[in-house]
């Protein structure tokens, strides 16, 4: 061994840079020793409680760079001492806490994250809280999300019976302002605006693909894109389809029926194979002149990055109406690779970040075929170059 390494070794193990300011570590060995000493201290202080936070840790990021760095037991080992250091058994089992938990999805992450080494009955806990927070977003974002793409879909066709789910809420409201009463502070609409409902086949249908990137630092995207998913599932005028991956590929559209299931599925943290999972919805488009793929990735490409450019070429030149979203989160601007997302900006492809809020109006403008880098430039919304 040399003495190099053998110092690199003990400042890892210490977790302090060498005194004469040589600084042995690399960039890649001083992520490995945050995400250890946001457990267990720095060198000074190994037994303390460490740093990942006072509240549930912010685990989904934390658990994809330990994932990175060590084999499989050693993983193990650490998350197991992640979930007896912080008191997460403590406070999951609170009945106070459950009755008091805000809808956080950095929450939900979390706890998706950890749920590997929760005990049955923890776990049992954990789904609870996740389903709380999960009914909270869907109150929130379903019936905005159902009428965008009803709207995109059938918006030729209205009648003035809809049934309540399908009232078009605000042509309705439009419509009847001269019915406003001050008293109430409510309107009274005296006519009703909705889509006609009509009999399609399912050749008929447009495709949606949502392929989500689980690796850590996207793990409110997919708590947000399952969701997403779970309502699009539900409308008979499009066929959804929700595919997450890391290194592997995991197809939960079968579980859509019920988001907290699906979001149980997901596995937060590891690598990234995006080429691999594009492949994979690529062969699961059936129509693809009426598919529309959005790819919800950082584009962190461990992959062939060569290769999913092409494949991404290849798809826009079918045909399928390719949109990538750097995050689907309420945070600011996301960390992304500048250099492959300037490539696949390069082929056409809208790519950006976008919030939950807008999401269902960007859905609507992919369903219409409208030009998506128009929506994000009349919304400020930046916009990847091809030059950037």
């Amino acid at each position: 061994m040399s003495e190099q390494e053998r110092d690199r070794r003990w400042t890892l193990a210490l977790g302090t840079e060498s005194e004469d300011g040589a600084a042995p570590l690399s960039d890649s060995d001083r992520r490995m020793a945050l995400a250890l000493s946001a457990l267990y201290g720095d060198g000074s202080d190994r037994k303390g409680r460490g740093g990942l936070g006072g509240s549930a840790p912010r685990v989904a990021k934390w658990l994809g760079d330990i994932r990175d760095f060590f084999p499989t037991p050693v993983v193990q080992v650490i998350q197991k001492d992640a979930f007896e250091r912080k008191g997460l058994r403590q406070m999951l089992l609170q009945p106070e806490f459950l009755a008091t938990v805000e809808a956080d999805v950095n929450l939900v992450a979390d706890l998706v994250a950890l749920r590997g080494v929760m005990p049955e009955k923890t776990k049992e806990t954990a789904r609870l809280v996740i389903g709380k927070v999960v009914e909270a977003l869907m109150e929130r974002l379903q019936r905005r999300t159902a009428e965008a793409v009803r709207g995109a879909l059938d918006r030729a066709r209205r009648t003035n019976r809809p049934r309540f789910s399908d009232i078009d809420w605000p042509r309705t409201i439009r419509a009847n302002l001269s019915h406003y009463q001050p008293e109430h502070r409510t309107i009274v609409p005296e006519r009703l605006i909705g889509f006609m409902r009509q009999q399609r086949r399912i050749t008929d249908l447009d495709e949606v693909v949502l392929c989500v990137d689980q690796s850590g630092s996207m793990a409110s995207s997919v708590v947000y894109a399952s969701i997403f998913a779970a309502v699009m599932a539900s409308l008979p005028v499009v066929a959804t389809k929700l595919v997450c991956f890391d290194t592997a590929i995991l197809d939960l559209t079968e579980e859509l029926a019920d988001p907290v299931e699906v979001l149980f599925g997901v596995q937060l943290g590891g690598g990234t194979d995006i080429n691999a999972a594009v492949a994979y919805c690529e062969d699961r488009i059936e129509r693809p002149s009426k598919a529309h793929l959005v790819l919800i990735t950082d584009l962190y490409e461990g992959g062939d990055a060569d290769a999913l450019v092409d494949r991404l070429a290849g798809l826009v030149l079918a045909g399928v109406n390719v949109v990538v979203l750097l995050a689907l989160s309420d945070q600011g601007r996301p960390s992304y690779d500048s250099r492959l997302s300037a490539r696949v900006a390069a082929l056409g492809i809208a790519v950006f970040a976008c919030t939950p809020d807008q999401f269902p109006e960007l859905m609507a403008t992919a369903l219409r075929r409208e030009d998506v880098h128009a929506w994000a430039a009349d919304r400020d919304i930046k916009l990847i170059r091809s030059d950037s």
